[in-house]
C-alpha cells in the first residue's frame, strides 16, 4: 500500500460538482492498493497516519500528531500511485489491486482513522474526482508499506 499525505489547512472533494467530503486542519491521504495488500496494511496506514508528528507544536517544530491537533483527514483512492511508466509513453496500472480488492482497503484506512477519534472524509471510490487541497507547509510524506518488515506480504 502507498499513501502520499499532503498537511492541509482544508480539503475538499467533489463528483460531478457536488462535494462529497471535506476536512479544515488535518491531511489528505491519497491511498493506492496493489496486490497482496491487506486489512493489517490498511491498519497499519491508520495508525502511522494518526501518529506521524507533521504538526507545528508552539516553537513551530514539527512535533505533533494530527490526533493531537485534533486534524480531519480526508481519504481518497489513488490506483495510480502504483503506475508503471518505465517503458513506453502510457503507464501501466497492473501493479493496482483490483478494485473489488482496493475499495475495501481504502475503506478500512478510513476506518481505522476513525476509530481512533479523528474526523474523516472520504470520496467516492472509482468516480472521477475533483479534489481541493489548500496545502500547509507544504508538508507531503509517503508511506510503503513494501519496507515494513513486521507486515508480511502474502
Amino acid at each position: 500500500m502507498r499513501v502520499v499525505i499532503q498537511r492541509v489547512t482544508s480539503a475538499c472533494v467533489e463528483v460531478d460538482g457536488v462535494a462529497v467530503g471535506k476536512v479544515g486542519n488535518g491531511v489528505v491521504l491519497l491511498v493506492g492498493v496493489t496486490h497482496g495488500d491487506t486489512e493489517a496494511h490498511s491498519a497499519w496506514i491508520a495508525r502511522r497516519v494518526a501518529d506521524l508528528r507533521i504538526f507545528p507544536d508552539a516553537s513551530s517544530t514539527m512535533n505533533r500528531s494530527l490526533l493531537q491537533v485534533g486534524g480531519g483527514a480526508l481519504v481518497i483512492s489513488q490506483f495510480t500511485l502504483y503506475a508503471d511508466s518505465y517503458k513506453g509513453r502510457r503507464p501501466s496500472y497492473a501493479a493496482a489491486a483490483s478494485p473489488e480488492i482496493a475499495a475495501p482497503l481504502v475503506d478500512a484506512v478510513a476506518r481505522g482513522l476513525s476509530d481512533r477519534g479523528l474526523e474523516v472524509a472520504t470520496g467516492r471510490f472509482g468516480a472521477h474526482m475533483n479534489v481541493q487541497i489548500h496545502a500547509d507547509g507544504p508538508v507531503t510524506i509517503i508511506l510503503d508499506t513494501s519496507g515494513v518488515p513486521s507486515l508480511v506480504r502474502t
